[in-house]
């Protein structure tokens, strides 16, 4: 039965029939492209050997933890999938079912592993988040490519630079940056605010929370440089425009999209099934044709994709873990202070 879709799912009863001989799966994660490709390359095969339906529920991180919410105590999502800081929340929240143990975990790097999630999830995707730049405006004007968090705040730069606010995962990440690269960390934020306030906040024209007003900002000309994630970029790139992304030598803050059984979900053992087909190599190929960085160290990619995404001992290395135990228990006073203080 081919994988069927719901845009959006409100705390009531799903459609469904009780006679129906097969179960059905109901996996919550990205829309967009990525549900294409998920209902199309990903789901059938998972159905066919499971004897199951899968029912695609389309939402941003944000929206399917609060749909967690809002079900609990009768959940009819079975799978979540979600960015790792939300992830880590749901986690907290006791929303998330344990991993149930199996040999595939074994293969995937250790800042993917259950363990990283308290048990509870395991991270199927990769994003860096770095430096995107418009590389023939760079070479008109004679500039080398950045290399640098620090190149952010050149002054050549002034309002051509753009970024998410701290509300977004890429500005966020912006201000823990310029935190470990000022002495401080997610523990001591503040040399971070103050470089933001002072070097970086002259040169932005937008902290925008919005992907699409970025790229066309890029599009437009508008701006020359701005921290984004490498699928994003990639993604753009493939359109013609000449975007080149830059992991900076400093490093490069993960974003790992993160999978959990729902915990009460109403089929545990298939939904630990999927944990597993996802955590796969055949399947972590798949995802990285939509921009996602393989967690499992087995997964081969040709070389166009593996140029892509963050994959490879160089890349790879050049990758930072964030504490989002941290970060989620101090992010609400973070934002207060940047609008009372940067934007």
């Amino acid at each position: 039965m081919n994988t069927k879709i719901v845009i959006a799912l409100l705390g009531g009863t799903l459609l469904g029939s009780p006679a129906l001989a097969k179960d059905t799966l109901y996996f919550a994660g990205y829309s967009g492209d990525f549900q294409t490709m998920f209902e199309k390359e990903i789901a059938p095969e998972f159905e066919a050997k499971n004897d199951v339906d899968v029912v695609y529920v389309a939402g941003n991180s944000s929206e399917t933890i609060a749909k967690l919410q809002a079900q609990r105590g009768n959940q009819q999502i079975n799978i979540a999938l979600v960015d790792d800081g939300p992830m880590h929340q749901a986690v907290q929240l006791g929303l998330c079912a344990d991993v149930a143990s199996a040999p595939v975990y074994d293969d995937l790097y250790d800042f993917s592993k259950p363990a990283v999630f308290k048990g509870k999830a395991i991270g199927i995707g990769l994003v860096a988040t770095g430096i995107a730049y418009n590389k023939d405006l760079f070479t008109k004007n004679g500039w080398s490519a950045p290399t640098s968090w620090t190149d952010l705040t050149d002054k050549k730069f002034e309002k051509r630079v753009a970024s998410n606010p701290i509300s977004g995962t890429y500005g966020l990440y912006t201000v823990v940056m310029f935190a470990r690269l000022n002495g401080g960390s997610e523990k001591n934020i503040e040399p971070g605010f103050n470089a933001v306030r002072d070097s970086l906040a002259p040169n932005v024209l937008s902290w925008s929370s919005s992907n699409a007003q970025l790229a066309q900002m890029f599009q437009n000309g508008d701006i020359d440089l701005g921290v984004w994630g490498s699928a994003r970029a990639v993604a753009m790139k493939k359109t013609g425009f000449p975007l080149e992304f830059v992991y900076p030598k400093e490093g490069a803050p993960t974003l790992i999209s993160a999978a959990c059984a729902v915990a009460d979900n109403k089929i545990p053992d298939k939904a630990q099934a999927m944990l597993e087909y996802l955590a796969s190599p055949d399947v972590q190929a798949k995802l990285a044709t939509q921009g996602f960085g393989p967690t499992n160290r087995n997964t081969k990619l040709e070389s166009t994709l593996a140029d892509e995404v963050p994959y490879g001992e160089e890349k790879m290395s050049k990758l930072l873990e964030m504490d989002w135990v941290t970060i989620n228990q101090n992010r609400a006073n973070w934002t207060k202070e940047w609008t009372r203080t940067v934007q």
